[in-house]
């Protein structure tokens, strides 16, 4: 038996994107309708309740966070349709990946420099 690898953590901004997707209502119920298994388009849409253009614009922003993952099939009939599914999600918060996200932001908002505010950790 080998010992289990940690993942590798999360970039600060890859974490501010995903945060950022999950802190939607309708996004949530989207992954909560796909954890029951892939769907595509129109039924997703009509069983999460919301028009295909709407569904379409939360689609992209889960699947830029790495949330979903989408794939063009054909149909018997031969008609294009896309189904998403859930990507593998393993999303573990704690003080230090918290604390190494913060160190490789792209900037601080505040100051505009790269890498965030600096302070000295406790020991």
């Amino acid at each position: 038996m080998t010992p289990q690898q940690d993942p590798q953590p999360m970039s600060g901004d890859a974490l501010v994107e995903v945060l950022s997707a999950l802190a939607n209502p309708i996004r949530l119920r989207i992954l909560g309708t796909l954890a029951n298994g892939r769907d595509y388009v129109s039924s997703l849409a009509r069983v999460v309740g919301i028009s295909r253009p709407l569904l379409h614009m939360h689609l992209q922003r889960l699947e830029a966070a790495g949330l979903v993952v989408g794939t063009l099939e054909l149909s018997a009939d031969g008609k294009a349709m896309k189904f998403f599914e859930l990507a593998a999600i393993d999303l573990h918060l704690t003080a230090d990946t918290l604390a190494a996200a913060a160190r490789t932001l792209s900037s601080d908002p505040a100051t505009g420099t790269a890498g965030g505010p600096h302070r000295e950790e406790k020991q």
